[in-house]
């Protein structure tokens, strides 16, 4: 019997929800809860972690999870790579479901870092307004990195915590994608920004300020994804329905 573990948290991941949902294909859509603001699915849900590789495994047991797809943020490194081990030692069905990463055009002035913390490092001195569009998780790399530099930070949620930066470094965005090139034109020229940091996502929702950067000449450190295990990948909601029918 197929019961199929979906491990959320992008749009293409809720989009994927909807289809299984259609389907009738009996399926637990997994969140890990980092945001409070999530687009609810059509499926079932469980929120949280699994406790590691054993948790996972237990749970793909004690569920009879058939087939597992990892929809989850590429950056989700941690979440993936567990379930790449857990899968492989149950014997189930894994598929990585990725959207593309960005691919820098001939106008971009991208500076490519393997990490946060090499991303810190290429902070010049000539970079005194920095967008940080890096979420919340990963803001202690520059926390060393506030003298006489004023950062714009834009996250989804309102913050209930403390951050790791002095509070007169910094200027606050809440707000959630898709982003439109306008907007993220009018944000960079009104906070006079001379530089970003960015994740390499992929994906629609928050492109348009690498649009906005390459329209303005402003360079962009992109954090390149981390490197995982090899594993079988798709790159939209449809291409994993296809995968499920022919592994089922």
């Amino acid at each position: 019997m197929t019961q199929v573990l979906l491990l959320g948290g992008t749009f293409d991941a809720h989009v994927l929800s909807n289809l299984l949902h259609e389907a009738g294909v009996p399926a637990i859509y997994s969140y890990a809860g980092a945001t409070q603001t999530r687009r609810l699915p059509a499926l079932p849900m469980r929120v949280g972690g699994f406790g590691g590789v054993r948790g996972l495994l237990q749970y793909l047991r004690a569920h009879r999870i058939s087939h597992v797809i990892d929809a989850t943020h590429p950056f989700a490194a941690q979440m993936s790579a567990n379930a790449i081990a857990a899968c492989a030692e149950a014997g189930v069905p894994l598929l990585s479901m990725e959207r593309p990463a960005w691919q820098a055009h001939a106008q971009d002035r991208w500076i490519h870092v393997p990490d946060m913390a090499a991303a810190a490092c290429m902070l010049r001195p000539e970079f005194q307004r920095v967008f940080l569009a890096i979420g919340r998780k990963q803001l202690a790399a520059f926390a060393g990195k506030t003298d006489a530099r004023r950062f714009v930070l834009r996250v989804i949620d309102q913050l209930e915590e403390d951050l790791p930066l002095p509070a007169s470094s910094y200027e606050l965005i809440v707000a959630r994608g898709p982003f439109q090139l306008g907007d993220e034109l009018e944000l960079l020229k009104q906070r006079a920004i001379d530089c970003i940091v960015s994740k390499n996502a992929g994906g629609a929702d928050t492109y348009a300020k690498i649009e906005a950067a390459r329209a303005l000449g402003i360079p962009v450190i992109m954090v390149d994804r981390p490197l995982l295990t090899r594993r079988e990948q798709c790159q939209t909601p449809q291409q994993a329905m296809d995968w499920l029918r022919q592994t089922r």
